[in-house]
């Protein structure tokens, strides 16, 4: 049965070929999402190994940040740019997931989960999440907990209005950009929790330093950071 499932494959696969994301290239048979060349060459950075790495040294004197940490580099060619812009725009959704997933792996049995008690992922505004059909950094967030097994929340941070394109915006107009947008909708849900907040890109970091500051607001709470890429470009 296994021979005819496969040859079935091999058929359905040669009629509507599965091309990766990250570079085009046909998947083959055991592939997903991304090919294999894509998953060894992509760039990792191993901040979530290096104390002060320059993501965390983005959130000094910002905002308190335990750890920050991206999987990958974020520059004009890369391929994890490529892998982003056909999650966000081309409504390929389950790059979020494999992705979070492969970097979830990375974090486990590290010192930087060691304390994390929830996830949460950057919110989208609910008419933005409508449009584009689900909020990417919730999907790269799910991927990492079904690889951690942290729990993931999406209920208690909530965006309460629509910013515009934070692309070439100043990082003073983008931290105007998104101050004060969000809010805990129970903070009974966040007192005493180390929580990771994730997203897809850090740039100058202005929207999670926004998320934080609320998530702050409560008794005793914690914040690491954790996204898919590191702007460099």
């Amino acid at each position: 049965m296994n021979y005819l499932y496969d040859l079935w494959d091999d058929f359905i696969s040669f009629l509507f070929p599965r091309l990766c994301h990250g570079c085009g290239n046909q998947l083959l048979r055991n592939e997903k999402v991304i090919c294999t060349e894509c998953f060894v060459l992509i760039p990792r950075t191993g901040f979530h190994l290096i104390p002060e790495n320059p993501v965390e040294k983005i959130f000094w004197g910002r905002c308190p940040v335990e750890h920050a940490a991206a999987f990958s580099y974020y520059t004009r060619d890369s391929r994890i740019r490529r892998l982003i812009h056909h999650l966000k725009y081309k409504g390929a959704a389950e790059i979020g997931t494999e992705l979070g997933r492969i970097y979830g792996n990375s974090l486990k049995n590290t010192v930087y989960l060691n304390e994390i008690d929830l996830i949460i992922p950057v919110p989208l505004h609910p008419s933005k999440q409508r449009r584009r059909g689900y909020n990417q950094s919730e999907l790269i967030a799910r991927g990492i907990s079904e690889a951690t097994g942290i729990p993931v929340d999406t209920g208690i941070l909530k965006r309460i209005s629509v910013s515009t394109t934070q692309t070439k915006k100043s990082r003073y107009d983008r931290w105007l950009n998104v101050n004060e947008i969000f809010r805990v909708s129970d903070r009974s849900k966040t007192e005493g929790r180390h929580i990771l907040i994730v997203d897809d890109v850090i740039t100058t970091g202005s929207t999670i330093e926004a998320c934080a500051a609320e998530l702050l607001k409560g008794e005793n709470i914690k914040i690491s950071v954790a996204a898919l890429a590191f702007s460099v470009i």
